[in-house]
């Protein structure tokens, strides 16, 4: 059988090949396989919100790489960038709060999203009207709050004084003020992406699952967890909850409180946006793969 149409959609080998590469190499392969027949190859390299997601995105769309400074995971200056296609923004929070940034330095009670809301901010400006997020290998526990600080909400501590909350302050948050929460963002849509659907808090949220990965002791998880919970109850009974609130340490719940986002599958995003459903008809092959296949690739 000579194909017609072969459609070639991986998700990364993590630690060992991006989804891009992958999906490269197979085309190159399915070609030689085929005598280099004409065959329509369509390659669709897919991540699900966490590191590759804007390389993904870029390749569907030819999104623009915009390069902007940012503080990275420790509030230092760093050079991030994220993509921008039309009037849709692309910001993978692991670009300036990935735990690769931080190497041995891992610190969950330090660590910050500062930097993602400053690109969140910067895509704003430049008139995105769509802003879609990808949350996935996050090296903060701030449930967000760095990047609410860097978009204009201020938190005060008992004495009324303002601070940036980190994952070891977040328990000191006593008031907090959306008042000066950017304009240019009020009237932007935000997506976020998440594979995961742990809660913000509790024996299955953020800090008991994902921060022992972050460097947090047992003692560490429970105090971590503590600053979650007071910062979740400043957003009432259904965000902490919701699937997904917990993805990058509590990143999820902040960006629905903060930025009135929408928690998203992240598959189920990449599958819409690229108009995976279309692509795929007619098709003779459509070849998929990822690292490890396991218990886990069946339960999402």
């Amino acid at each position: 059988m000579i194909p017609k149409k072969i459609v070639i959609a991986p998700d990364s080998f993590k630690g060992t090949l991006s989804s891009l590469k992958i999906s490269g190499i197979i085309a190159g392969e399915a070609l030689k396989i085929f005598n280099n027949c004409d065959c329509e190859i369509i390659q669709i390299p897919i991540a699900d919100g966490g590191e590759g997601t804007l390389d993904c995105f870029g390749a569907c769309f030819d999104a623009e790489k915009i390069k902007v400074k940012v503080k990275n995971p420790f509030m230092e200056d760093m050079d991030a960038y994220y993509g921008l296609a039309g009037n849709t923004a692309i910001v993978e929070m692991a670009v300036c709060a990935g735990l690769p940034l931080v190497g041995e330095n891992k610190n969950p009670f330090a660590a910050t999203t500062y930097g993602v809301g400053q690109l969140i901010k910067d895509a704003a400006y430049r008139g995105a009207k769509n802003i879609i997020v990808g949350l996935g290998g996050s090296a903060a526990n701030d449930g967000g709050c760095g990047a609410a600080a860097a978009c204009g909400v201020k938190f005060y501590d008992s004495e009324k004084k303002s601070f940036i909350p980190t994952g070891g302050t977040l328990k000191d948050i006593c008031d907090i003020d959306t008042a000066g929460f950017e304009l240019e963002l009020k009237d932007t849509e935000i997506t976020v992406m998440s594979d995961i659907t742990n809660p913000m808090y509790g024996e299955n949220g953020a800090a008991y699952i994902f921060a022992p990965q972050k460097g947090a002791s047992a003692a560490d998880v429970i105090e971590l967890d503590k600053g979650l919970r007071n910062l979740g109850g400043f957003m009432g009974d259904d965000i902490p909850f919701m699937p997904g609130s917990g993805a990058a340490g509590g990143m999820g719940a902040g960006m629905v409180f903060f930025f009135g986002a929408k928690l998203r599958s992240g598959i189920e995003t990449v599958l819409e946006i690229t108009r995976f459903d279309e692509l795929i008809k007619g098709a003779d092959f459509i070849i998929t793969g990822e690292g490890l296949f396991d218990s886990q690739s069946l339960g999402g």
